[in-house]
């Protein structure tokens, strides 16, 4: 089966979707390329801070998502043997410290505004394993299976957002550089006590950071750093000790603890590293999101900077522009943001246990 399209993204996270949603606005013929079977399976960052609720407020998008659940965090705490020694609040124009929205509710809200237009379609559990490239080394479409079946897809322009690890930057032969940051991230999710307040709580452990993320639908998401390339040698220890920590600097939550993280196997394993490329595409491509700078967990940054990037592109995409598009506009525009982002992530990381120096006895 073939199709044909303006512009062919690949990878329905929220920056795909988001520029989807922009570019089948502006009257492109546009195909999103998803492989998972169902929107949102892909583990990505949850939290907007003020610039991506901005983006999705500018477009008109916010309520929408509202709609589908989100939750705004009311506090910042920071504890130690068992109390809260620093509270932060939001400043009142923003009202919140960050925003909880489940991956599905951000996707939901953003696609479900596509409706309305013919020219935008969605494939789903749809896997790109080739690049088409003509005689010039203009890239021209994508090779991809859907339900077994291969597919072609024909587009003036290809748009990877497909990840950290992305098949587009992939087959493209665009260069990532990964730097890796001295940890790896657990991370494991619990029901919330009842009388648990939407906030973000940060503790110290054996000088590694321990986060709790109050979620949607009642729940609290942690992320436990640990020492980068640790775990191995750790799920070989004996687990109690370990746990032990986390209810000790919060007793309230000893009972779901106990009931819902009972072993290693509770814990799933992220491999923290932060990449960018020198190169943001070439000739019929464009990289976007983790596809071209992955961040780290830190300060959650990563969720927004994307749909930054997908704002940003599609400013400088239209009917008239597509065939003329340069590249290097886009990473002139973005370039610089990205890079002061990753620096600020080094330094929050580099200066987290400095928060705890004065903390109260």
């Amino acid at each position: 089966m073939n199709y044909q399209a303006d512009v062919c993204i690949v990878g329905a996270g929220p920056a795909g979707a988001l520029l989807a949603y922009l570019l089948a606005k502006k009257g492109l013929t546009v195909i999103l390329l998803e492989q998972n079977a169902a929107l949102g399976q892909s583990f990505r960052g949850e939290h907007l801070n003020e610039e991506g609720e901005a983006v999705l407020k500018n477009h008109h998008l916010f309520e929408a998502v509202e709609s589908h659940g989100i939750l705004r965090m009311e506090k910042l705490e920071y504890y130690a043997d068992g109390n809260a020694f620093k509270t932060i609040f939001p400043d009142e124009a923003v009202g919140h410290l960050g925003i909880h929205v489940p991956q599905a509710h951000l996707l939901k809200g953003i696609l479900q505004n596509t409706r309305p237009f013919p020219h935008f379609t969605c494939l789903l559990h749809t896997k790109v394993t080739k690049l088409i490239v003509d005689t010039s080394g203009h890239y021209r479409g994508v090779i991809a299976i859907k339900n077994g079946n291969t597919i072609k897809i024909d587009s003036q322009l290809i748009i990877g957002a497909d990840g950290r690890y992305s098949t587009i930057r992939k087959e493209a032969h665009i260069d990532v550089k990964k730097q890796k940051h001295g940890f790896d991230l657990l991370w494991a999710k619990i029901p919330a006590p009842s009388n648990w307040e939407p906030s973000i709580k940060m503790a110290l452990i054996d000088d590694k950071q321990l986060s709790l993320f109050t979620q949607v639908g009642g729940y609290i998401q942690i992320g436990w750093n640990i020492e980068q390339g640790s775990f191995p040698q750790l799920r070989k220890q004996v687990f109690t000790p370990f746990i032990q920590q986390l209810t000790t600097q919060f007793p309230l939550l000893a009972n779901t603890v106990q009931e819902h993280i009972q072993s290693w196997k509770d814990f799933v394993l992220l491999d923290v590293f932060s990449s960018h490329c020198d190169c943001w595409g070439t000739q019929g491509i464009v990289l976007l999101g983790d596809a071209v700078h992955t961040m780290t967990p830190t300060g959650a940054f990563g969720l927004n900077s994307a749909l930054k990037d997908a704002d940003c592109l599609a400013s400088l995409l239209n009917k008239d522009t597509l065939a003329q598009f340069n590249v290097q506009d886009f990473q002139q525009m973005r370039k610089q943001a990205i890079e002061e982002v990753l620096a600020k992530q080094i330094e929050k990381e580099q200066t987290f246990a400095s928060n705890f120096i004065n903390k109260a006895s």
